[in-house]
């Protein structure tokens, strides 16, 4: 008896494995290019004179890499994480959201909706053939344009859509 449940069990593992679900794969941001990233962007602030903290979150929210340059304010790395968190949640640039969100108010509550969302201008999603991978936010330059611009950069040394 043991030993036709034993055969009966090793002819139909091959159609039970068959059957099961795949898992997914989930496109990501490899660390060293969310810290080529960074660099860059830091590195293109500095060139204009401004101190700035940046920062990449991963797709799904956690924090890949932070940078916060000598003499950046106190509260430019919260910043920096909370627009490029906003830019990997949403999928979208921080900036448009904010314009999205002024000009549509019934959607006002999207900026508190998680705590750890800013909309302000800085954050950029970081795609790969329209791929949403993770998130760049700057922090710190005297306008968002500016910390948008040097988000750019960031983009533009790993490759990534712009």
């Amino acid at each position: 008896m043991i030993r036709k449940l034993a055969a009966v069990a090793l002819l139909t593992a091959p159609f039970m494995a068959s059957a099961q679900t795949t898992i997914p794969t989930a496109h990501y941001l490899p660390l060293e290019l969310a810290t080529k990233a960074a660099q860059a962007a830091v590195q293109a602030c500095a060139k204009e004179g401004y101190a700035v903290s940046v920062a990449v979150v991963a797709r799904e929210g956690a924090t890949q890499v932070l940078l916060k340059q000598d003499r950046s304010g106190p509260h430019t790395g919260n910043s920096a994480e909370g627009k490029a968190f906003t830019a990997a949640a949403m999928g979208r640039d921080t900036a448009g959201l904010a314009e999205f969100i002024a000009n549509n108010p019934a959607n006002t509550g999207m900026r508190t909706m998680d705590p750890r969302m800013v909309v302000q201008a800085g954050g950029l999603p970081v795609k790969y053939k329209d791929t949403l991978v993770a998130g760049i936010g700057v922090g710190g330059a005297p306008t968002g344009a500016i910390d948008a611009a040097c988000a750019v950069e960031g983009l533009k040394a790993i490759g990534a859509d712009l």
